[in-house]
């Protein structure tokens, strides 16, 4: 079975979105976000998800579990700017993998997408160990948000 991005549904009602600011330190000399801080906008996104769905880095530790992020894609589209008030809409993708997808769109204060992207997160068990399923906790999270 070839599986493509395409099958993967995005669950539109578990969506966030929250504003950041961008700080002096996130910019080069000409006042411009450098490129890698988009990332970071990413993972902000990413914790606030987490927070408001019940499924923070801190609670899937608390269930013997770690995500590192195995893939990360950045599509900039216009630049953000020192001062501008950002929106990062952050929504998880349903897919019945092992791992955690989420997709980004970044939108400056004339509501224009800034930037798009999406990452990737495995299981791994407090040994280090890849999961090749879906950890009962997560399982029981989707059961409770909808996806399953």
């Amino acid at each position: 079975m070839i599986r493509r991005k395409e099958q993967y549904k995005e669950a539109k009602a578990l969506t966030i979105t929250q504003e950041i600011r961008v700080r002096f330190n996130e910019t080069d000399p000409l006042g411009i976000v450098w490129h890698g801080y988009y990332i970071t906008y990413f993972e902000d996104g990413r914790e606030a998800f987490g927070r408001h769905h019940g499924i923070s880095y801190l609670d899937v530790f608390d269930s013997g579990f770690t995500t590192p992020i195995v893939k990360s894609t950045c599509e900039h589209k216009l630049s953000l700017r020192y001062g501008d008030v950002a929106r990062i809409e952050t929504t998880i993708v349903d897919t019945p993998a092992a791992k955690m997808i989420f997709r980004y769109k970044i939108f400056d204060a004339k509501n224009e997408i800034a930037c798009t992207g999406e990452t990737v997160q495995v299981f791994l068990d407090n040994k280090g160990e890849l999961m090749l399923t879906n950890p009962p906790f997560y399982e029981e999270w989707k059961r409770k948000v909808g996806l399953l």
